[in-house]
């Protein structure tokens, strides 16, 4: 028999005062059984770094031909695909060329320069790529946040972003490998 999801709810209130963006979200999020909680907590962030009222959480891991988190404007257009972890390259040039804006995050510490050293060279000609990498420390320690249910703040400012519930905080800097 296939193991089910399990199905992770949150809270997540956002302060970006460098998009001027402040919004609750409640979100329903499905943690495939391969996923452990740093990659579905790497989901969270990402959410919340380029939340807005459009941006939705994706079948994911199930699904070949979608990202993560996708944002589609009213006639089905995908403005913004979002990737997590190491994809390879077949996998970003797909989409590229299907959206407006593509953003990697990437996480894993060692192996991300390794990955990236490996296929920056083959991305290059493609403008609307972005590559931001999480720093394992930040990762790691938002596991500790992972539970079917979450009611986390995060704010973001000047590049910094922190994210916490009412006892334990976790702040990080995103570091872009790769403008957009």
């Amino acid at each position: 028999m296939a193991l089910k999801a399990t199905v992770c709810k949150a809270i997540l209130n956002i302060a970006d005062m460098d998009r001027q963006y402040y919004a609750e979200h409640t979100l329903t999020l499905a943690q495939h059984p391969s996923e452990n909680d740093e990659r579905m907590m790497v989901r969270l962030v990402a959410f919340a770094l380029n939340a807005s009222d459009s941006l939705e959480f994706t079948r994911g891991l199930s699904t070949d031909d979608e990202p993560e988190i996708w944002e589609k404007d009213l006639t089905d257009e995908i403005g913004l695909w979002i990737e997590l972890g190491l994809p390879d390259e077949t996998r970003i040039r797909k989409a590229c060329n299907r959206s407006r804006q593509v953003k990697v995050y990437t996480y894993g510490g060692r192996t991300v320069p390794i990955w990236w050293d490996k296929i920056h060279g083959k991305l290059s000609r493609f403008h609307n790529l972005e590559v931001i990498n999480l720093p394992q420390e930040a990762t790691q320690a938002l596991c500790e946040f992972a539970g079917k249910s979450m009611t986390l703040q995060c704010t973001i400012q000047e590049g910094q972003v922190g994210i916490g519930d009412e006892s334990r905080h976790v702040m990080f800097e995103p570091q872009a490998l790769c403008p957009g």
